[in-house]
């Protein structure tokens, strides 16, 4: 039965992009979160090459209803963050924390889309830039693209394209095996190089969390907002105005900024943790695409326990709450509060979570792995247990 992701012309798991690609090189490390080149750049042995793009996906539309609805462009920075952040995390799965290089791609409608919101993207890129420098982390920007394409985008799209050369030897590859602990970084709060609460969105799920909670009137106002081909009964089904309030904690977030928070980086984080437990650490999953499954694609005969996850941030709550989604899919499409996972030996467990803290992220052991035949997930949560294979 098809769930409502795949109805909106989403998925999860990505099935049909991994058996096309399937037949292509994987590079030097077959393993590797993302793909890892020979060192093309100078031709040496010990170095390697890492190339890798993203974009914010569905985001963009979130945006664009928040900026229409309010004026405010505030919003488009964080969506530069967003497309930079997919390319930075699964890169930083692989080892690489640092000295990387990014190119953007931004195809807009400019009937819809002025220049002051392409200023506010490029803005944003060149802050997020300055602001991981001054938490240790160097990028460099390398310019890019932004091209009118009205014919084929219905408001924007915004990506980049990532560049590191790195020592082979520096090189991390899941080897995840029965015994390692799995410590889950939140994707929720308030890390010290953000400023302010962040939902812990991300950039996976943002279809389903846009049209499961915003109200049909989205649908009326703006029609370029989605696609016209999808079934009126999945097509902005909630309750919610983006300008409602939600309480988190002692604050007050407009629902449109809490789905909006830009996805946080790990990079200050990882890199202080990589310095020192590099050679201790058997894997690093960015939670993305797949959500709580993704781990799935990066082990042989395991099981992976998730017992102890984080309580359910208030974002993911609302969006169950007005989606009436099953559980069980909240898990495969949602981080639902972790968006980092590292898998290592129990021993140094509280040592990476107090290099966590230390930088304001919440940090806790999620579960562990047991030994099995064949590969399978098991998120034991509040909601019921939830079991999927590989």
């Amino acid at each position: 039965m098809a769930t409502k992701y795949d109805q909106r012309g989403v998925s999860a798991s990505k099935e049909e992009v991994h058996a096309a690609i399937k037949h292509l090189d994987k590079g030097l490390y077959p393993n590797a979160f993302c793909k890892i080149l020979p060192d093309l750049a100078a031709g040496n042995p010990r170095y390697c090459n890492l190339l890798h793009a993203d974009t914010a996906g569905t985001k963009t539309s979130l945006a664009y209803l928040y900026w229409k609805e309010t004026g405010d462009l505030s919003v488009w920075p964080g969506v530069a963050q967003d497309a930079i952040v997919m390319n930075l995390d699964d890169m930083a799965c692989a080892g690489c924390v640092d000295n990387i290089m990014l190119s953007s791609t931004i195809g807009r409608n400019k009937g819809l889309i002025p220049a002051e919101v392409i200023a506010a993207v490029i803005r944003g890129t060149s802050d997020f830039v300055d602001n991981m420098r001054q938490h240790g982390v160097e990028m460099h920007l390398a310019g890019g693209e932004t091209a009118d394409v009205g014919d084929i985008v219905r408001t924007i799209d915004v990506g980049f394209t990532a560049f590191a050369r790195m020592k082979r030897s520096d090189v991390l590859v899941p080897s995840i095996r029965s015994g390692d602990m799995i410590v889950g970084l939140a994707s929720f709060g308030q890390a010290t190089y953000e400023t302010e609460y962040n939902g812990g969105m991300g950039s996976n799920g943002l279809t389903a969390a846009r049209h499961d909670v915003l109200s049909k009137y989205y649908a009326e106002k703006y029609p370029e907002s989605f696609d016209p081909r999808l079934p009126d009964e999945v097509v902005y089904t909630g309750n919610q105005r983006l300008t409602n309030e939600v309480s988190i904690g002692h604050q007050k977030v407009t629902v449109g900024k809490l789905i909006l928070s830009p996805t946080r980086t790990y990079l200050p984080v990882l890199q202080e943790i990589l310095r020192d437990y590099r050679k201790k650490i058997h894997g690093l999953i960015h939670v993305t695409g797949g959500a709580q499954t993704k781990v799935l694609k990066f082990v042989k005969d395991v099981h992976i326990v998730k017992d102890n996850l984080f309580e359910l941030p208030p974002l993911f709550r609302l969006i169950q709450e007005n989606s009436q989604t099953p559980w069980r899919e909240m898990y495969q499409v949602f981080n639902m509060g972790h968006r980092m996972e590292i898998y290592v030996p129990g021993r140094y467990a509280d040592d990476i979570m107090a290099v966590a803290a230390k930088y304001g992220i919440e940090a806790r052991i999620i579960g562990r792995v047991k030994k099995a035949t064949g590969e399978k997930v098991t998120v034991k949560s509040p909601y019921g247990k939830f079991e999927y294979l590989g």
